[in-house]
């Protein structure tokens, strides 16, 4: 048991660094927090007009959460491995170093579920990449790649990974309520257009 929660915990730190705030910073664009939707990830990091640092920050946010599962699988076995994975999630979402007001989890997510499970984690990719080609909202990409990783988590990694998709599905669905009511007035802005601070 003790065992469990220090890779919960050891998760939860690892996800709570906040690169996106770390590197706008180091590059002398401000704070990020004060740039468009005010969200820490990649995705508002791209309103900088960075491109190369929002890819940086995608692949930090991505990585933190791969690293977190993989030590815990090797040290503990794949129980430890789900809850570091589960405790990056959430300390992405809610890290204690920014009074817990942190990003909307996407680019954590995949992280995670590459290293929990391959196939679920490329699909998901695949599905935010479709996605994002069809309609440009990056959003809606995000929402429906990870509303049906439940299933291809189910098909590919049994309960205990479709339960860690379900809990990162639902914990992304509460941290785009915002999104989510832009999308159904039609008013979500698409991918690279600039916006001025949202909820």
């Amino acid at each position: 048991m003790l065992t469990l929660v220090l890779a919960a915990l050891l998760g939860y730190l690892l996800g709570s660094i906040p690169f996106g705030l770390v590197l706008t910073r180091l590059a002398g664009l401000g704070d990020i927090r004060q740039i468009g939707s005010g969200n820490i990830g990649a995705t508002n990091v791209l309103r900088t007009g960075n491109k190369p640092l929002a890819l940086a920050t995608l692949l930090l946010d991505s990585g933190k959460g791969a690293i977190a599962a993989l030590l815990a699988l090797w040290w503990a076995g794949p129980e430890a491995a789900v809850l570091a994975a589960g405790g990056a999630m959430l300390g992405h979402s809610f890290p204690v170093w920014l009074g817990f007001k942190g990003g909307k989890g996407v680019a954590t997510a995949i992280g995670v579920l590459l290293a929990i499970s391959w196939p679920v984690g490329l699909l998901a990719c695949l599905t935010w990449l479709v996605m994002a080609a069809l309609f440009r909202i990056s959003s809606l990409s995000a929402l429906t790649a990870l509303g049906i990783s439940p299933l291809t988590g189910w098909y590919f990694g049994g309960p205990l990974v479709a339960g860690l998709c379900l809990f990162i599905a639902i914990l992304v669905f509460i941290r785009h309520e915002a999104n989510i009511r832009r999308l159904l007035k039609g008013e979500e802005p698409k991918i690279g257009a600039g916006k001025k601070k949202a909820a």
